[in-house]
């Protein structure tokens, strides 16, 4: 990948955007990419990079999208004959990780092209340095979760959270639950007893109901670590269950410019 490309990847991942890799792993000729070529997909429907002419980058934008949306890799196979496409499922002819479309494009030439999706990993937004608050950062990690704490209640909740996790053992607990509550975060739990935390959820005015409290499934847990446990395994059976990619329709060969 060309070094500009690698830098602006590398931003677009401290900026936790998303986007797709697509890279040529095998040019027919004549195509004027070359094996190695590659190029970005982001999620505005952009183009960075170069994987060959616009008759392939319509193709590429087209499935890049629909791997960005169901997080899945693809193998790519653009070849310029119908007679070269295999069975087709839907509108899409596939293969076992792959998907073939016959773009008869005026070259004749045909291209492979990987698309791997680079997506943030999923952020929990934690409130507290108590030993629970630094265990979900030690065991986040290791299940692919970024975990940021703050001691700061009035630090914005990211957009982008899918957990919010109140481990601030009495302070400043109020203001972030009711925060977190009204940007509609998937996850929001409070660590405290039965008790409390039914003491604090009666003091807020807003829908409670949502709330886990006490935090995290009930696995006996009893020290910090064991709890934080606890409170990443709720996370992960409450995420939103993987739904099917849409449904993506070949670009029209009659709309294709020619390959260049």
């Amino acid at each position: 990948m060309r070094p500009d490309l690698l830098s602006r990847a590398s931003v677009l991942r401290a900026e936790r955007k998303p986007f797709v890799v697509a890279t040529v792993v095998r040019a027919q000729r004549p195509t004027s990419a070359k094996a190695g070529d590659a190029a970005l997909v982001l999620a505005d429907g952009t183009l960075d990079g170069f994987v060959g002419g616009t008759c392939a980058e319509s193709t590429v934008l087209s499935f890049g999208l629909r791997s960005l949306a169901s997080g899945e890799s693809t193998l790519l196979r653009i070849t310029p004959s119908v007679g070269d496409v295999p069975a087709s499922v839907g509108d899409v002819p596939v293969e076992e990780g792959a998907v073939t479309v016959a773009n008869p494009c005026h070259s004749g030439g045909a291209l492979d092209i990987f698309l791997e999706p680079m997506l943030p990993p999923p952020l929990v937004h934690v409130l507290g340095d108590a030993p629970v608050a630094r265990a979900l950062v030690a065991l986040g990690g290791a299940l692919g979760y970024e975990v940021a704490t703050t001691v700061d209640p009035a630090l914005a909740i990211p957009a982008d959270a899918v957990a919010v996790v109140v481990a601030s053992h009495g302070h400043d607990e109020e203001p972030v639950l009711t925060a977190a509550l009204r940007a509609g975060v998937p996850y929001v739990a409070l660590v405290a007893s039965r008790r409390r935390g039914a003491a604090v959820l009666s003091s807020l005015d807003v829908d409670t109901s949502a709330v886990h409290s006490p935090a995290g499934l009930d696995i006996g847990a009893r020290t910090a670590p064991e709890v934080a446990l606890s409170i990443l395994a709720e996370i992960v059976a409450s995420r939103p269950r993987a739904a099917p990619p849409p449904p993506v329709v070949p670009p029209s060969a009659s709309l294709l410019p020619v390959l260049e």
